[in-house]
């Protein structure tokens, strides 16, 4: 009786503790966010109006992959080294990397190259969480519990999710497992950083679906046939990237020349097309995917700039060009479908960003958080078959494997091939 009256001082300490935590996190992130966020929308700005700028998208990638040789230390490894904490794994999170990634990627969209922010955004989360639980002297335990939080605070102020950015740094570490442990200090450090964010002014554009359509059979063909497009898509997403950084590395071993030629292949490319749609944070082909307005093949376009960007190693995110790469590959099937093009489009958005980082769970809830509940059912769907037909690798190789999908029915397989 005595131990049972005092669970409940105990948990009172122990959500103090890390609501003070998370407040600290989130005050730091939050902010980061908001500077982050404002130069982006400064530096696109800047370069649609001067396009001069993509030629010196080798140089500013050649600087910066410097500065990581000569002073990142373990930043280099860039998000999965804060999966690999996240983990349990001893390697420090130097705090040089919030610099190095924030204005590493400020530069890359400065000169044109397609990377995206989430990537930038978990990673100064992670970063700043690990400094904090230094001060804070936190067990081996609580270490990785704070490293989730910041996951999930640099998602969510990124993004404007702080649901999606609580499940996100809870799922997004392992395939089959998610971490419960952390979903308090994760939803008040998702919750504060977002608020943070949007306290300085700072805006998260969002998309309509439309008219959600009624539920037919024809209409679940359908649907489950883009889902599996969209899981496919993921796939091949993650698979480019890993593909492109192989044959750069096996080219080129010093990393420094490695960006320096991928840039200048991305400043060729685009001269070449004579286009530069697919440049940078390229937000206009979302507005274009949703209206229908857009190329039926933007999807090919993003995923091969995006590919040879972040394959030479500049800093930034895949999460944004997933976005874009989904809304437009649903925008272009809904017309071969005949389906809703702002429907499909918006579950391509979820979809194709579902099956490259194993996170249905926080998928779906982005879903609702970005376009409602009436299309709950469909969004959910679409993240369940996508996940599952993207494979078991996604963009973070540091990503562990639980339990691969599909287990259950490997048993029944092998009965059936005997």
């Amino acid at each position: 009786m005595k131990k049972e009256g005092l669970m409940p001082i105990k948990m009172s300490i122990y959500m103090g503790k890390w609501l003070v935590i998370t407040a600290i996190i989130s005050l730091f992130m939050g902010s980061l966010s908001a500077f982050f966020l404002t130069s982006l929308e400064f530096v696109t700005k800047l370069r649609i109006e001067n396009p001069w700028l993509l030629i010196g998208l080798p140089f500013s990638g050649a600087l910066f992959a410097f500065l990581y040789k000569k002073y990142g230390d373990t930043a280099i490894k860039g998000n999965n080294l804060v999966l690999d904490q996240a983990n349990g794994a001893e390697e420090r999170i130097p705090l040089q990397m919030i610099p190095l990634t924030l204005f590493g990627t400020i530069t890359t969209h400065l000169f044109g190259g397609s990377v995206g922010r989430e990537g930038t955004a978990v990673q100064m989360g992670g970063a700043i969480a690990s400094a904090v639980g230094k001060i804070f002297r936190l067990e081996k335990e609580e270490r990785e519990i704070v490293i989730i939080t910041g996951i999930s605070a640099g998602f969510s102020s990124v993004f404007g999710t702080p649901l999606a950015g609580t499940i996100f740094g809870l799922e997004v570490l392992a395939l089959g497992r998610l971490r419960g442990e952390a979903i308090f200090p994760s939803f008040f450090a998702a919750f504060f950083a977002n608020f943070v964010t949007e306290s300085y002014g700072v805006t998260h554009t969002h998309y309509g679906m439309g008219v959600i359509p009624d539920w037919t059979v024809l209409l679940f063909l359908k649907i489950f046939i883009a889902g599996i497009c969209f899981g496919l898509m993921g796939w091949v997403f993650s698979r480019s990237i890993v593909f492109v950084k192989k044959m750069y590395s096996n080219y080129f071993e010093n990393p420094v020349v490695k960006t320096f030629v991928g840039g200048a292949v991305v400043v060729t490319l685009a001269v070449i097309l004579q286009n530069s749609r697919y440049l940078g944070l390229s937000l206009p082909l979302l507005k274009e995917a949703f209206d229908g307005s857009g190329y039926l093949f933007d999807f090919l376009g993003k995923l091969v700039f995006t590919a040879l960007s972040l394959g030479a190693g500049f800093q930034g995110g895949e999460v944004t060009p997933l976005f874009e790469i989904g809304a437009s590959l649903g925008s272009s099937l809904a017309l071969l479908l005949n389906v809703s093009v702002p429907f499909l489009a918006g579950l391509g958005f979820i979809g194709v960003f579902s099956g490259a980082t194993n996170t249905p769970i926080a998928c779906f809830i982005m879903g609702i958080e970005l376009f409602g509940s009436d299309a709950a059912v469909f969004l959910f769907m679409i993240c369940v078959i996508s996940y599952m037909c993207s494979g078991n690798s996604g963009i973070y190789s540091a990503q562990k494997i639980e339990v691969e999908k599909g287990i259950v029915f490997l048993p029944l397989w092998s009965k059936l091939k005997k």
